[in-house]
């Protein structure tokens, strides 16, 4: 993965660093989508163009002309295409994160232990002004807001106030995100080589077995890194 060298390292412990085609990799949300939606696009007819603002700001200034993302970035990211499958549009997610951010007073609202709470409240509020058929229906129905919203949670850590860890290929894989450690580049759990290092070994040494030695872990975690980098790619 490439990664962004002008931020000072110091600033980025425990924040993450990701360009765009990374976030894409580990989100599976096409790089163009994160750039519009952290950057802001204009839209309309040329002779009456509208602008369209960034959903939030990164955690993290840009570097040249590409967005940098912190590891909560990635994971509102994660809620925002959820939200979108489940048939809510863009409008009314921008309404949610207005309210959600007065509501939890915090920037990322989405990725936050209230959300996981008591989200539904925030969608509720907007589905009473929003007059969009898709989110009332959604949003009114107990059963339905979790079936939308739920499995976003089930692979996500969080602490005190806010997501933590991630676990993108499941809690089952041993690949995990955790913006503490190699500035949030997905690692092996408990022995925190990174992924890429090991998938990048089984492809020079055509073998997880002698990889596997080579690190002194056991296979399954290699596979695991082997099978996490192949999705990622």
């Amino acid at each position: 993965m490439d990664t962004i060298t002008a931020a000072a390292p110091r600033k980025l412990l425990g924040v993450g660093l990701y360009t765009a085609a990374e976030a894409s990799g580990l989100t599976g949300i096409s790089s163009i989508r994160i750039r519009l939606w952290l950057t802001g696009y204009a839209h309309g007819p040329r002779d009456r163009p509208g602008w369209s603002d960034p959903l939030w700001t990164p955690q993290l200034p840009r570097s040249g002309k590409d967005v940098a993302l912190g590891f909560r970035d990635l994971i509102e990211l994660r809620f925002v295409a959820s939200f979108i499958v489940a048939g809510i549009s863009l409008h009314s997610i921008r309404r949610a994160l207005v309210i959600g951010r007065q509501m939890v007073g915090d920037e990322r609202p989405f990725s936050t232990t209230w959300f996981r709470i008591d989200g539904r409240t925030i969608f509720l509020q907007v589905s009473t002004e929003a007059e969009e058929p898709t989110l009332i229906d959604l949003f009114h129905r107990q059963y339905a807001f979790n079936r939308a919203v739920e499995p976003s949670f089930r692979d996500i850590d969080f602490a005190e106030a806010a997501a933590e860890r991630w676990w993108p290929m499941s809690r089952r894989s041993r690949a995990l995100v955790d913006p503490t450690r190699t500035f949030g580049h997905p690692i092996v759990a408990e022995h925190r080589v990174p992924t890429q290092a090991l998938a990048d070994a089984a492809i020079a040494e055509g073998s997880v077995a002698k990889v596997a030695k080579l690190f002194e872990l056991p296979i399954g975690a290699v596979r695991d890194a082997v099978a996490f980098e192949r999705r990622a790619a």
